[in-house]
């Protein structure tokens, strides 16, 4: 049977969840490096490897890069953290937000979104990073700004056919995209609000808080914003609302089934002032036609008030099919389903407050 493997980071250490029959049944270790806060993670099998990334942030040693290639039983770090400002540009990496390989047709290269907003090249696996200078020189990064949680590029889609296309979102700034291996970089916020901002509709400055896209259809895009649910069928030239028959625009999560072109998952909560599930329920929404219409799925969910919000990498997907979702919420509990959100099991209870989850299925051995 298929082994699957969930990476669960918290304020207080990494929980490794393994399931070896399907997804049936689930056991947890941990914590690794307890103490440091994980705000990011990744699951590499490319190459029919695996390598566990994450991004902690110690209070005593400050952010680093792990990796471990056994999976959890040891550990190796890079001298200085992994990912580091080069001298003379007068920043230093206060977390590492986002872990994200490229696709397999790219061995090596790993991305990293960290605050201040800014994005770093590995060609190593994530054992060495380098500053992409590009979006790092943008004429409008003196004007992007901290959202609630901090100056966070926390979204990186390496698109899956042409290795110069990039895109990232931030908060706040929005979302910006190359096409150029990172030479230069251009806004593509037309559509998204930003009702914290003069005008309806800025070039940039919205606090986008995830995008998600499937693969199979890399030119369809989804994004939660700090008010708002997107779709863009052209790569991101144009946006436009599908927030109808959700019953919050507000989140933080967004994440594409990679089997299903146009069926994504979202957590909605209140509002940015009310960071509570509607209603108090717990609930997680998909829609199967692009956001045309969206459903609520509970079954498995708790059933009483339930206060628990999801943040923005709180909620992943796994590339079995059907797909496996996963969610971890602040009251340090994290949720699985293995049928596409039909049915749900709690696989893990009473963590630290949990800030990110990726899963992946692993590959056979040798």
């Amino acid at each position: 049977m298929a082994t699957t493997l969930a990476a669960i980071g918290t304020a207080k250490g990494l929980f490794l969840a393994r399931s070896d029959d399907d997804r049936r049944s689930w056991s947890l270790t941990g914590p690794h490096f307890g103490m440091s806060e994980v705000y990011s993670a990744a699951i590499d099998t490319r190459g029919g490897r695996t390598r566990i990334l994450a991004g902690a942030m110690s209070w005593h040693w400050g952010p680093m890069v792990v990796r471990s290639d056994d999976l959890g039983a040891t550990w190796v770090d890079t001298e200085r953290g992994a990912v580091r400002f080069p001298e003379g540009t007068d920043a230093a990496v206060a977390r590492v937000w986002q872990l994200a390989p490229a696709p397999a047709d790219q061995p090596g290269v790993v991305y990293a979104g960290v605050e201040p907003s800014a994005l770093f090249r590995s060609t190593d696996g994530g054992e060495t990073f380098s500053l992409v200078e590009g979006l790092w020189n943008h004429p409008h990064r003196k004007e992007w700004q901290p959202g609630g949680g901090g100056q966070a590029l926390h979204t990186v889609l390496p698109h899956p056919t042409d290795p110069a296309r990039v895109l990232v979102a931030m908060s706040t700034g929005g979302v910006y995209r190359t096409g150029d291996g990172g030479e230069s970089w251009s806004p593509a916020n037309r559509g998204i609000l930003a009702d914290f901002l003069p005008g309806e509709e800025p070039e940039y400055g919205q606090c986008v808080h995830k995008v998600a896209r499937n693969p199979q259809r890399p030119e369809q895009l989804f994004a939660q914003n700090h008010g708002g649910v997107y779709r863009s069928d052209d790569g991101g030239d144009r946006w436009v609302s599908i927030v109808d028959g959700l019953p919050a625009d507000f989140g933080f999560p967004m994440v594409a089934d990679p089997n299903a072109p146009g069926s994504v998952f979202v957590f909605p909560i209140v509002s940015g002032e009310e960071r509570f599930p509607p209603e108090r329920k717990c609930r997680v929404y998909r829609t199967d036609d692009a956001g045309a219409t969206w459903s609520a799925l509970t079954n498995g969910l708790p059933s009483d008030p339930h206060y628990g919000a999801v943040l923005r990498d709180g909620m992943c997907a796994d590339d079995a099919d059907p797909v496996g979702v996963y969610f971890g919420n602040r009251n340090g509990e994290v949720y699985a389903t293995a049928d596409r959100g039909e049915s749900w099991q709690q696989i893990a209870a009473h963590l630290p407050p949990v800030l990110c989850v990726k899963a992946a299925v692993l590959p056979e051995p040798a």
